[in-house]
């Protein structure tokens, strides 16, 4: 089985961790778009232009049988077209943990820290409107502008990072919310702040275990054997801080055998 994935940077990487907890027997290639990021800031035409050309690029160098859109942006601007446009391959994307966050919350308060792109984004509201109708929760919503730069620049514990975390949950805080969605892939990799910031029993609800069942569930049914070897190489774009690479890959178990390389292709 030959997995592509793909994100505006490194913050996708948290999605491929998750999936290297149960998943074996295949290749995974991951594609950090560097050189066109942040998707999170760019119009919806934009976004679907990139969404789509490292697709083509995934399926005509790496032949791969299924796509992880590893972005809420992406998702949200072009999964229906990638669907679309390539019927023959199983295409997976990355949702706003809104059901799961409605679901555990006691206060019946929910926080979403998302960028301006997938709070804008129709697939997003049309979510958040059909589940709104289920359940009786207030949702406090914040677009983080900046704060995928900021990550990865390697700046997850850098006092402006902290800062702006502190002056978008603040809100939060006083409203007693008691889960917040991460609505960005990237976030994940700031979690600790979060939790600093609100207190440690603070509920975060992030989407790569989902992806990687999902993952799991649709391979099977395309006889896929979960067995033997996991590899994974990683390439950019653009300009990318490998220290961070680095960083990422040392906080993983069962990583499986794992390169990291440039692309211009």
């Amino acid at each position: 089985m030959k997995v592509g994935v793909f994100d505006s940077g490194l913050g996708g990487l948290t999605v491929v961790q998750a999936i290297t907890k149960t998943f074996k027997g295949a290749q995974i290639f991951y594609i950090a778009d560097t050189l066109f990021a942040p998707y999170g800031e760019k119009s919806k035409e934009q976004i679907l232009k990139h969404s789509l050309d490292v697709t083509n690029y995934l399926i005509n160098k790496h032949k791969i049988d299924v796509l992880i859109v590893a972005c809420n942006t992406a998702t949200s601007a072009a999964i229906k077209f990638l669907r679309e446009e390539f019927p023959t391959l199983i295409v997976i994307g990355t949702e706003p943990g809104i059901k799961p966050a409605m679901q555990n919350t006691l206060t019946k308060k929910v926080g979403v820290l998302a960028t301006p792109a997938t709070l804008n984004g129709d697939k997003y509201q049309e979510l958040l409107n059909e589940l709104s109708k289920e359940h009786d929760v207030k949702v406090f919503e914040q677009a983080c502008a900046g704060l995928v730069e900021q990550i990865e620049d390697g700046k997850t514990n850098h006092p402006e990072t902290i800062s702006m975390l502190e002056d978008w949950l603040k809100p939060m805080h006083l409203n007693s919310v008691d889960t917040i969605v991460l609505g960005c892939t990237h976030y994940p990799l700031i979690s600790q702040i979060i939790k600093d910031v609100m207190g440690a029993k603070i509920k975060l609800i992030e989407t790569g275990t989902a992806i990687a069942k999902r993952l799991e569930n649709l391979s099977s049914q395309n006889g896929h054997i979960n067995d033997g070897e996991l590899s994974i190489k990683v390439f950019y774009t653009g300009d990318i801080k490998i220290d961070m690479i680095n960083m990422i890959l040392e906080t993983w178990e069962n990583g499986g055998k794992i390169v990291v390389r440039d692309t211009n292709e």
